[in-house]
């Protein structure tokens, strides 16, 4: 009988978002099927549809060759995602350092809004799939999507007003103080425009500052422009001349939490996504590690 096991990173759903998350190719009618016909269950009891499901959990399916073949295709066919929020305007995923959001120079063929697209489209769902904000190829963190026309205009609108709240983690060179703001001109298609960026030091040492930062405006490379040019390039920031020592492969850069209030239901939501073991092992080496 197939099983599948609720991941650390599945927390909350409900056991129908799960499969659909963990098996793309199948369409959503049928799966709803299964649930209506008690085919889906967990410890042997009978799950319904809207059951949250729990880590740990093992969902165990109907053996037929059906399922089999729709596992088999999710699993070969489509890269994974890391899904951190869904709902049926609102599409939330954990991007990656080293990935692209959009199709560009070097990411014709493998980019995150591509993945999307055929992950969604193998679930039968065909609707207009956009990023709605960016991050550098080099930055991991959540990247919000619109789930159709009226959804990407929505939410474009609170980027515009400025109602969604976007915090960092960023290793700086140097010593900075407990907090501060930095503002400053600089180029943004095309034009001179402000850009306003706070901070709170969360751990430091002589060499290097661990900052919660919060972006005030949304200028392209803002965070990494500002501090260089302050005099504290991140760590790993090879293009604005940061120290990228031998045992750090990747800029640290990571936006950790994102929140607004969903402009369909009224209700908050609040994304928060852990620094990547990569990050986490080089504070550890340097005595940095701090609980976040």
């Amino acid at each position: 009988m197939p099983v599948l096991t609720v991941s650390k990173n599945d927390t909350g759903l409900t056991a129908r978002q799960f499969l659909l998350n963990n098996i793309p190719a199948a369409a959503p009618g049928y799966l709803n099927q299964l649930f209506k016909k008690g085919r889906v269950s967990r410890a042997g009891s009978i799950l319904s549809a809207e059951t949250e499901v729990a880590p740990g959990d093992c969902i165990q399916l109907p053996e037929s060759a059906r399922i089999l073949d729709l596992l088999e295709q999710s699993s070969k066919a489509l890269p994974g995602l890391d899904i951190l929020f869904e709902s049926r305007e609102i599409l939330i995923l954990n991007k990656p350092a080293g990935l692209a959001v959009h199709t560009g120079k070097g990411h014709e063929n493998d980019n995150l809004t591509d993945r999307t697209r055929s992950y969604f489209s193998a679930r039968g769902e065909l609707f207009q799939l956009n990023p709605i904000q960016r991050l550098d190829l080099e930055t991991s963190g959540p990247v919000l999507f619109g789930k159709g026309k009226k959804s990407c205009s929505e939410l474009g609108k609170l980027f515009m007003k400025g109602e969604v709240t976007k915090m960092y983690l960023a290793l700086v060179m140097g010593h900075l103080p407990d907090h501060g703001t930095l503002s400053s001109e600089i180029p943004a298609k095309g034009k001179i425009k402000t850009a306003s960026t706070s901070f709170r030091k969360i751990a430091g040492n002589e060499w290097a500052s661990l900052l919660e930062v919060k972006l005030e405006t949304g200028r392209q490379h803002q965070i990494r422009r500002q501090f260089a040019e302050a005099g504290h390039p991140l760590y790993g920031d090879r293009r604005y001349r940061g120290p990228c020592p031998r045992e750090l492969q990747r800029l640290f850069l990571h936006c950790h939490r994102l929140a607004f209030t969903d402009p369909f239901s009224n209700q908050p939501i609040v994304v928060e996504v852990a620094l990547p073991t990569a990050l986490l092992q080089f504070l550890e080496q340097h005595r940095l590690a701090v609980a976040i």
